[in-house]
Protein backbone atom coordinates (compact mmCIF):
# COMPACT_ATOMS: atom_id res chain seq x y z
CA UNK A 1 0.00 0.00 0.00
CA UNK A 2 1.47 3.38 -1.06
CA UNK A 3 1.26 6.41 1.22
CA UNK A 4 2.33 9.86 0.05
CA UNK A 5 2.06 13.51 1.06
CA UNK A 6 3.13 16.59 -0.91
CA UNK A 7 2.78 20.22 0.17
CA UNK A 8 2.98 23.29 -2.09
CA UNK A 9 2.83 26.48 0.00
CA UNK A 10 1.26 28.75 -2.65
CA UNK A 11 -0.14 28.25 -6.15
CA UNK A 12 1.88 30.52 -8.39
CA UNK A 13 0.62 32.79 -11.16
CA UNK A 14 -2.98 33.16 -10.04
CA UNK A 15 -4.59 36.18 -8.41
CA UNK A 16 -5.31 35.43 -4.76
CA UNK A 17 -4.41 32.71 -2.31
CA UNK A 18 -5.55 29.16 -1.78
CA UNK A 19 -4.48 25.60 -1.18
CA UNK A 20 -5.11 22.18 -2.62
CA UNK A 21 -5.28 19.22 -0.25
CA UNK A 22 -5.14 15.73 -1.72
CA UNK A 23 -5.09 12.43 0.10
CA UNK A 24 -4.35 9.39 -2.05
CA UNK A 25 -4.12 5.67 -1.37
CA UNK A 26 -2.84 3.29 -4.07
CA UNK A 27 -3.57 5.69 -6.95
CA UNK A 28 -7.07 6.44 -5.69
CA UNK A 29 -8.24 9.80 -4.33
CA UNK A 30 -9.47 9.48 -0.76
CA UNK A 31 -10.04 13.22 -0.22
CA UNK A 32 -9.60 16.33 -2.38
CA UNK A 33 -10.34 19.90 -1.27
CA UNK A 34 -9.62 23.13 -3.12
CA UNK A 35 -9.39 25.45 -0.13
CA UNK A 36 -9.76 29.19 -0.65
CA UNK A 37 -8.42 30.76 2.51
CA UNK A 38 -8.10 34.37 1.35
CA UNK A 39 -10.40 36.40 3.64
CA UNK A 40 -13.78 37.52 2.34
CA UNK A 41 -13.91 41.20 1.34
CA UNK A 42 -17.64 41.81 1.88
CA UNK A 43 -18.28 43.87 -1.25
CA UNK A 44 -21.93 42.86 -1.31
CA UNK A 45 -22.33 44.27 2.19
CA UNK A 46 -20.48 47.47 1.24
CA UNK A 47 -23.07 48.11 -1.47
CA UNK A 48 -26.08 48.09 0.83
CA UNK A 49 -27.35 51.62 1.40
CA UNK A 50 -25.37 53.01 -1.55
CA UNK A 51 -26.97 54.98 -4.35
CA UNK A 52 -27.16 53.17 -7.69
CA UNK A 53 -24.79 55.67 -9.32
CA UNK A 54 -22.07 54.85 -6.78
CA UNK A 55 -22.05 51.14 -7.62
CA UNK A 56 -20.10 51.39 -10.95
CA UNK A 57 -17.27 53.08 -9.05
CA UNK A 58 -17.22 50.53 -6.21
CA UNK A 59 -17.56 47.13 -7.89
CA UNK A 60 -14.51 47.48 -10.21
CA UNK A 61 -12.34 47.39 -7.09
CA UNK A 62 -13.23 43.72 -6.80
CA UNK A 63 -10.74 43.03 -9.61
CA UNK A 64 -7.85 45.03 -11.06
CA UNK A 65 -7.63 42.83 -14.17
CA UNK A 66 -11.29 42.79 -15.26
CA UNK A 67 -12.86 45.91 -13.70
CA UNK A 68 -14.89 46.64 -16.85
CA UNK A 69 -16.84 43.41 -16.44
CA UNK A 70 -17.90 44.44 -12.94
CA UNK A 71 -18.89 47.90 -14.11
CA UNK A 72 -20.83 46.67 -17.13
CA UNK A 73 -22.78 43.98 -15.27
CA UNK A 74 -23.90 46.58 -12.74
CA UNK A 75 -24.59 49.33 -15.27
CA UNK A 76 -26.69 47.10 -17.54
CA UNK A 77 -28.64 45.74 -14.55
CA UNK A 78 -29.69 49.20 -13.39
CA UNK A 79 -30.46 50.38 -16.92
CA UNK A 80 -32.70 47.36 -17.49
CA UNK A 81 -34.61 48.02 -14.27
CA UNK A 82 -34.90 51.78 -14.83
CA UNK A 83 -35.86 51.47 -18.49
CA UNK A 84 -32.91 53.59 -19.67
CA UNK A 85 -32.34 53.98 -23.42
CA UNK A 86 -28.71 54.89 -23.96
CA UNK A 87 -27.72 57.37 -26.70
CA UNK A 88 -26.71 56.08 -30.11
CA UNK A 89 -23.08 54.96 -30.11
CA UNK A 90 -22.88 54.10 -26.40
CA UNK A 91 -23.47 50.39 -27.00
CA UNK A 92 -20.59 50.24 -29.50
CA UNK A 93 -18.28 52.20 -27.21
CA UNK A 94 -19.00 49.79 -24.37
CA UNK A 95 -18.20 46.83 -26.61
CA UNK A 96 -14.92 48.47 -27.57
CA UNK A 97 -14.08 49.00 -23.90
CA UNK A 98 -14.80 45.34 -23.28
CA UNK A 99 -12.50 44.39 -26.19
CA UNK A 100 -9.67 46.23 -24.46
CA UNK A 101 -10.22 44.22 -21.29
CA UNK A 102 -10.35 40.89 -23.14
CA UNK A 103 -7.11 41.70 -24.97
CA UNK A 104 -5.11 42.68 -21.91
CA UNK A 105 -6.44 39.88 -19.69
CA UNK A 106 -6.18 37.06 -22.23
CA UNK A 107 -2.66 38.02 -23.30
CA UNK A 108 -1.57 38.22 -19.68
CA UNK A 109 -2.80 34.69 -19.10
CA UNK A 110 -1.58 33.13 -22.35
CA UNK A 111 1.99 34.39 -22.16
CA UNK A 112 2.80 35.24 -18.57
CA UNK A 113 0.66 32.85 -16.52
CA UNK A 114 0.16 29.73 -18.65
CA UNK A 115 3.06 29.65 -21.16
CA UNK A 116 5.78 29.10 -18.50
CA UNK A 117 4.04 25.81 -17.58
CA UNK A 118 4.16 24.51 -21.13
CA UNK A 119 7.71 25.71 -21.79
CA UNK A 120 9.10 24.31 -18.54
CA UNK A 121 9.77 27.50 -16.55
CA UNK A 122 8.88 28.38 -12.98
CA UNK A 123 8.00 31.99 -13.84
CA UNK A 124 7.50 34.41 -16.70
CA UNK A 125 10.63 36.27 -15.64
CA UNK A 126 12.68 33.11 -16.01
CA UNK A 127 11.02 32.43 -19.37
CA UNK A 128 11.77 35.97 -20.58
CA UNK A 129 15.52 35.35 -20.30
CA UNK A 130 15.34 32.67 -22.99
CA UNK A 131 12.41 34.07 -25.01
CA UNK A 132 12.72 37.87 -24.84
CA UNK A 133 11.03 38.50 -28.19
CA UNK A 134 8.02 36.41 -27.22
CA UNK A 135 7.55 38.31 -23.97
CA UNK A 136 8.07 41.70 -25.66
CA UNK A 137 5.40 40.83 -28.24
CA UNK A 138 3.01 39.78 -25.49
CA UNK A 139 3.56 42.95 -23.51
CA UNK A 140 3.08 45.11 -26.62
CA UNK A 141 -0.27 43.46 -27.41
CA UNK A 142 -1.36 43.67 -23.78
CA UNK A 143 -0.39 47.35 -23.76
CA UNK A 144 -2.75 48.23 -26.59
CA UNK A 145 -5.60 46.54 -24.71
CA UNK A 146 -4.81 48.60 -21.63
CA UNK A 147 -4.63 51.76 -23.75
CA UNK A 148 -8.12 51.15 -25.16
CA UNK A 149 -9.38 51.00 -21.58
CA UNK A 150 -7.54 54.18 -20.67
CA UNK A 151 -8.73 56.21 -23.67
CA UNK A 152 -12.37 55.23 -23.12
CA UNK A 153 -12.48 54.78 -19.37
CA UNK A 154 -10.16 57.53 -18.19
CA UNK A 155 -7.63 55.08 -16.80
CA UNK A 156 -6.66 51.50 -17.55
CA UNK A 157 -7.32 50.08 -14.09
CA UNK A 158 -10.68 50.81 -12.47
CA UNK A 159 -12.00 53.11 -15.25
CA UNK A 160 -13.94 56.15 -14.09
CA UNK A 161 -15.92 57.14 -17.20
CA UNK A 162 -18.55 54.34 -17.42
CA UNK A 163 -21.78 55.16 -15.64
CA UNK A 164 -25.44 54.22 -15.62
CA UNK A 165 -26.84 55.76 -18.81
CA UNK A 166 -23.58 55.87 -20.76
CA UNK A 167 -20.25 57.59 -20.16
CA UNK A 168 -19.25 60.76 -18.35
CA UNK A 169 -17.09 61.52 -21.38
CA UNK A 170 -16.83 60.05 -24.87
CA UNK A 171 -13.35 59.99 -26.44
CA UNK A 172 -12.67 61.95 -29.60
CA UNK A 173 -12.37 60.01 -32.81
CA UNK A 174 -8.70 60.82 -33.25
CA UNK A 175 -7.90 59.46 -29.77
CA UNK A 176 -9.14 56.04 -30.80
CA UNK A 177 -7.80 56.16 -34.36
CA UNK A 178 -4.30 56.61 -32.92
CA UNK A 179 -4.55 53.01 -31.66
CA UNK A 180 -5.28 51.48 -35.08
CA UNK A 181 -1.67 50.90 -36.26
CA UNK A 182 -0.82 48.98 -33.10
CA UNK A 183 -4.04 46.95 -33.26
CA UNK A 184 -3.34 46.03 -36.88
CA UNK A 185 0.22 45.05 -35.92
CA UNK A 186 -1.15 42.87 -33.12
CA UNK A 187 -3.69 41.21 -35.40
CA UNK A 188 -0.96 40.23 -37.87
CA UNK A 189 0.79 38.31 -35.11
CA UNK A 190 -2.18 36.31 -33.91
CA UNK A 191 -1.91 33.42 -36.45
CA UNK A 192 1.73 32.94 -35.44
CA UNK A 193 0.72 32.93 -31.77
CA UNK A 194 -1.90 30.30 -32.60
CA UNK A 195 0.81 28.18 -34.23
CA UNK A 196 2.97 28.53 -31.12
CA UNK A 197 0.14 27.40 -28.85
CA UNK A 198 -0.57 24.45 -31.14
CA UNK A 199 3.09 23.37 -30.88
CA UNK A 200 3.06 23.19 -27.07
CA UNK A 201 2.81 19.74 -25.54
CA UNK A 202 -0.18 19.72 -23.23
CA UNK A 203 -1.81 17.19 -20.91
CA UNK A 204 -5.28 15.92 -21.73
CA UNK A 205 -8.39 15.70 -19.61
CA UNK A 206 -11.28 14.47 -21.76
CA UNK A 207 -14.43 14.14 -19.66
CA UNK A 208 -18.08 15.01 -19.77
CA UNK A 209 -18.73 18.61 -18.73
CA UNK A 210 -21.51 21.19 -18.95
CA UNK A 211 -20.20 24.46 -20.35
CA UNK A 212 -22.15 27.65 -19.68
CA UNK A 213 -21.90 31.03 -21.43
CA UNK A 214 -23.92 33.87 -22.88
CA UNK A 215 -25.25 33.58 -26.41
CA UNK A 216 -26.49 36.24 -28.82
CA UNK A 217 -28.29 35.80 -32.15
CA UNK A 218 -26.17 38.33 -34.06
CA UNK A 219 -22.74 38.66 -32.44
CA UNK A 220 -20.13 37.06 -30.23
CA UNK A 221 -21.52 38.01 -26.81
CA UNK A 222 -19.83 40.34 -24.37
CA UNK A 223 -22.40 42.66 -22.80
CA UNK A 224 -25.76 41.41 -24.06
CA UNK A 225 -27.61 38.17 -24.71
CA UNK A 226 -29.01 35.33 -22.62
CA UNK A 227 -27.59 32.24 -20.98
CA UNK A 228 -27.10 28.82 -22.56
CA UNK A 229 -25.25 25.58 -21.89
CA UNK A 230 -23.85 22.73 -23.94
CA UNK A 231 -26.55 20.51 -22.39
CA UNK A 232 -29.25 22.53 -24.15
CA UNK A 233 -30.35 24.77 -21.27
CA UNK A 234 -31.47 28.35 -21.99
CA UNK A 235 -32.32 30.98 -19.41
CA UNK A 236 -32.57 34.73 -18.91
CA UNK A 237 -30.48 36.77 -16.48
CA UNK A 238 -33.55 37.11 -14.24
CA UNK A 239 -33.63 33.29 -13.96
CA UNK A 240 -29.92 32.92 -13.11
CA UNK A 241 -30.47 32.14 -9.44
CA UNK A 242 -33.20 29.66 -10.29
CA UNK A 243 -31.16 27.65 -12.79
CA UNK A 244 -27.94 27.77 -10.72
CA UNK A 245 -27.47 27.46 -6.99
CA UNK A 246 -24.63 28.53 -4.67
CA UNK A 247 -23.39 26.22 -1.92
CA UNK A 248 -21.40 26.83 1.25
CA UNK A 249 -18.50 24.40 1.73
CA UNK A 250 -16.62 24.02 4.98
CA UNK A 251 -13.14 24.08 3.43
CA UNK A 252 -13.46 27.33 1.46
CA UNK A 253 -14.17 31.03 1.95
CA UNK A 254 -15.65 31.03 -1.55
CA UNK A 255 -19.03 29.63 -2.50
CA UNK A 256 -19.42 26.80 -5.01
CA UNK A 257 -21.99 26.85 -7.81
CA UNK A 258 -23.97 23.98 -9.31
CA UNK A 259 -26.87 23.50 -11.71
CA UNK A 260 -29.87 23.61 -9.39
CA UNK A 261 -31.92 20.70 -10.73
CA UNK A 262 -29.01 18.24 -11.00
CA UNK A 263 -26.56 19.41 -8.35
CA UNK A 264 -23.73 19.07 -10.89
CA UNK A 265 -20.93 21.62 -11.47
CA UNK A 266 -20.56 23.66 -14.64
CA UNK A 267 -17.72 25.46 -16.41
CA UNK A 268 -17.90 29.05 -17.62
CA UNK A 269 -15.15 30.87 -19.52
CA UNK A 270 -13.50 31.20 -22.96
CA UNK A 271 -13.81 27.51 -23.83
CA UNK A 272 -17.53 27.63 -23.04
CA UNK A 273 -17.99 30.79 -25.12
CA UNK A 274 -16.21 29.34 -28.14
CA UNK A 275 -18.23 26.12 -27.93
CA UNK A 276 -21.53 28.01 -27.82
CA UNK A 277 -20.69 30.90 -30.16
CA UNK A 278 -18.28 29.56 -32.80
CA UNK A 279 -20.66 30.68 -35.58
CA UNK A 280 -20.01 34.31 -34.65
CA UNK A 281 -16.20 34.20 -34.76
CA UNK A 282 -14.47 36.84 -36.88
CA UNK A 283 -12.20 35.77 -39.80
CA UNK A 284 -8.79 35.88 -38.09
CA UNK A 285 -10.28 34.36 -34.93
CA UNK A 286 -11.64 31.52 -37.04
CA UNK A 287 -8.20 31.04 -38.63
CA UNK A 288 -6.56 31.00 -35.19
CA UNK A 289 -9.06 28.40 -34.06
CA UNK A 290 -8.10 26.19 -37.02
CA UNK A 291 -4.38 26.63 -36.34
CA UNK A 292 -4.62 25.79 -32.64
CA UNK A 293 -6.47 22.57 -33.41
CA UNK A 294 -9.49 23.64 -31.38
CA UNK A 295 -12.69 22.17 -32.78
CA UNK A 296 -16.16 22.31 -31.31
CA UNK A 297 -17.53 20.60 -29.42
CA UNK A 298 -14.43 20.48 -27.20
CA UNK A 299 -14.74 19.79 -23.47
CA UNK A 300 -11.08 19.26 -22.55
CA UNK A 301 -10.16 22.18 -20.25
CA UNK A 302 -6.57 22.12 -21.50
CA UNK A 303 -7.91 23.71 -24.70
CA UNK A 304 -8.77 26.85 -22.70
CA UNK A 305 -5.47 28.46 -23.67
CA UNK A 306 -6.32 27.95 -27.35
CA UNK A 307 -9.76 29.46 -26.73
CA UNK A 308 -8.11 32.55 -25.27
CA UNK A 309 -5.98 32.94 -28.39
CA UNK A 310 -9.14 32.75 -30.50
CA UNK A 311 -10.91 35.35 -28.37
CA UNK A 312 -7.89 37.66 -28.36
CA UNK A 313 -7.94 37.69 -32.16
CA UNK A 314 -11.67 38.33 -32.12
CA UNK A 315 -11.33 41.22 -29.67
CA UNK A 316 -8.60 42.82 -31.78
CA UNK A 317 -10.68 42.47 -34.95
CA UNK A 318 -13.74 43.87 -33.21
CA UNK A 319 -11.71 46.79 -31.81
CA UNK A 320 -10.45 47.68 -35.29
CA UNK A 321 -13.97 47.51 -36.74
CA UNK A 322 -15.51 49.59 -33.97
CA UNK A 323 -12.82 52.29 -34.11
CA UNK A 324 -13.11 52.64 -37.89
CA UNK A 325 -16.87 53.12 -37.59
CA UNK A 326 -16.74 55.27 -34.45
CA UNK A 327 -18.77 58.42 -34.07
CA UNK A 328 -18.71 59.99 -30.58
CA UNK A 329 -22.11 59.65 -28.90
CA UNK A 330 -23.67 63.06 -28.35
CA UNK A 331 -24.71 63.29 -25.60
CA UNK A 332 -22.59 60.53 -24.05
CA UNK A 333 -25.10 59.79 -21.28
CA UNK A 334 -28.88 59.46 -21.00
CA UNK A 335 -31.12 60.76 -18.26
CA UNK A 336 -31.71 58.20 -15.52
CA UNK A 337 -34.81 58.06 -13.32
CA UNK A 338 -34.55 55.33 -10.67
CA UNK A 339 -37.39 53.09 -9.56
CA UNK A 340 -37.86 50.23 -7.14
CA UNK A 341 -37.38 46.63 -8.16
CA UNK A 342 -34.86 43.89 -8.80
CA UNK A 343 -32.01 44.56 -11.24
CA UNK A 344 -30.23 41.55 -12.79
CA UNK A 345 -27.66 41.24 -15.56
CA UNK A 346 -24.63 39.25 -16.62
CA UNK A 347 -21.71 40.01 -18.91
CA UNK A 348 -18.79 37.93 -20.10
CA UNK A 349 -15.66 38.73 -18.09
CA UNK A 350 -12.44 37.33 -19.59
CA UNK A 351 -12.67 34.42 -17.13
CA UNK A 352 -16.37 33.72 -17.72
CA UNK A 353 -19.88 34.87 -16.96
CA UNK A 354 -20.21 37.48 -14.22
CA UNK A 355 -23.71 37.81 -12.72
CA UNK A 356 -25.02 40.76 -10.66
CA UNK A 357 -28.34 41.21 -8.85
CA UNK A 358 -29.47 44.31 -6.96
CA UNK A 359 -32.65 44.91 -4.99
CA UNK A 360 -33.31 48.64 -5.27
CA UNK A 361 -35.51 51.10 -3.39
CA UNK A 362 -37.65 53.70 -5.17
CA UNK A 363 -34.98 56.39 -4.81
CA UNK A 364 -32.29 54.14 -6.30
CA UNK A 365 -30.73 53.01 -3.01
CA UNK A 366 -29.33 49.49 -3.04
CA UNK A 367 -31.08 47.32 -0.46
CA UNK A 368 -29.25 44.09 -1.22
CA UNK A 369 -26.60 42.96 -3.68
CA UNK A 370 -25.47 39.59 -4.99
CA UNK A 371 -22.39 39.09 -7.20
CA UNK A 372 -21.36 35.73 -8.67
CA UNK A 373 -17.82 35.94 -10.13
CA UNK A 374 -16.84 33.37 -12.75
CA UNK A 375 -14.11 31.92 -10.55
CA UNK A 376 -16.51 31.03 -7.74
CA UNK A 377 -18.88 29.50 -10.29
CA UNK A 378 -15.99 27.37 -11.56
CA UNK A 379 -14.56 26.19 -8.23
CA UNK A 380 -16.63 23.02 -7.94
CA UNK A 381 -15.75 22.19 -11.55
CA UNK A 382 -12.03 22.75 -10.82
CA UNK A 383 -12.24 20.24 -7.98
CA UNK A 384 -13.93 17.69 -10.25
CA UNK A 385 -11.24 18.23 -12.91
CA UNK A 386 -8.57 17.51 -10.31
CA UNK A 387 -10.39 14.39 -9.11
CA UNK A 388 -10.42 13.10 -12.69
CA UNK A 389 -6.85 14.15 -13.50
CA UNK A 390 -4.72 13.39 -10.44
CA UNK A 391 -5.08 9.56 -10.31
CA UNK A 392 -3.40 9.31 -13.71
CA UNK A 393 -0.32 11.26 -12.63
CA UNK A 394 0.24 10.07 -9.05
CA UNK A 395 3.38 8.25 -10.17
CA UNK A 396 5.09 11.57 -10.96
CA UNK A 397 7.56 13.31 -8.65
CA UNK A 398 6.22 15.76 -6.09
CA UNK A 399 7.54 18.70 -8.11
CA UNK A 400 6.04 17.47 -11.37
CA UNK A 401 2.74 16.58 -9.73
CA UNK A 402 2.50 20.05 -8.24
CA UNK A 403 3.16 21.64 -11.62
CA UNK A 404 0.47 19.54 -13.28
CA UNK A 405 -2.11 20.31 -10.59
CA UNK A 406 -1.37 24.01 -10.97
CA UNK A 407 -1.86 23.68 -14.72
CA UNK A 408 -5.32 22.21 -14.15
CA UNK A 409 -6.24 25.15 -11.93
CA UNK A 410 -4.68 27.72 -14.27
CA UNK A 411 -6.83 26.42 -17.14
CA UNK A 412 -9.52 28.55 -15.53
CA UNK A 413 -7.29 31.62 -15.08
CA UNK A 414 -8.82 31.88 -11.62
CA UNK A 415 -9.14 35.17 -9.81
CA UNK A 416 -9.35 33.86 -6.28
CA UNK A 417 -9.51 37.37 -4.83
CA UNK A 418 -12.74 37.91 -6.78
CA UNK A 419 -14.17 34.61 -5.57
CA UNK A 420 -13.68 35.02 -1.83
CA UNK A 421 -16.86 36.13 -0.42
CA UNK A 422 -3.69 29.38 -5.16
CA UNK A 423 -1.62 26.97 -4.79
CA UNK A 424 -0.55 25.28 -1.69
CA UNK A 425 -0.74 21.61 -2.52
CA UNK A 426 -1.05 19.25 0.42
CA UNK A 427 -0.93 15.72 -1.02
CA UNK A 428 -1.11 12.70 1.25
CA UNK A 429 -0.40 9.28 -0.21
CA UNK A 430 -1.77 6.73 2.19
Amino acid sequence: MTHRRVEVPVIARVEGEGALHITARDHEIVDLRLEIYEPPRFFEAFLRGRAYHEVPDIVPRICGICPVAYQMSAVHAFEELFGVRVPEGVRELRRLLYCGEWIESHVLHIFLLAAPDFLGYHSAIEMAKDHPDLVKTALAIKRVGNDIMEVIGGREIHPVSPRVGGFSRAPRRRELEALLPRLEWALERMPGIADLVASLERPSLPRRAELVAMVHPEEYPMNEGEMASTEGRRWTFAEYETVTRELHVEHSNALHSVIADTGTPYHTGPLARVNLNADHLTPVARECMRRTGLRVPELDPFFSMAARVVETALAIEEAIRLIRAYEPPDPPVAEVVPRAGRATWATEAPRGTLYHRYDVAEDGTVLEAKIMPPTSQNLRHMEEDLRAFVPGVLDRSDEELTRLCEMVVRNYDPCISCATHFLRLDLRRL
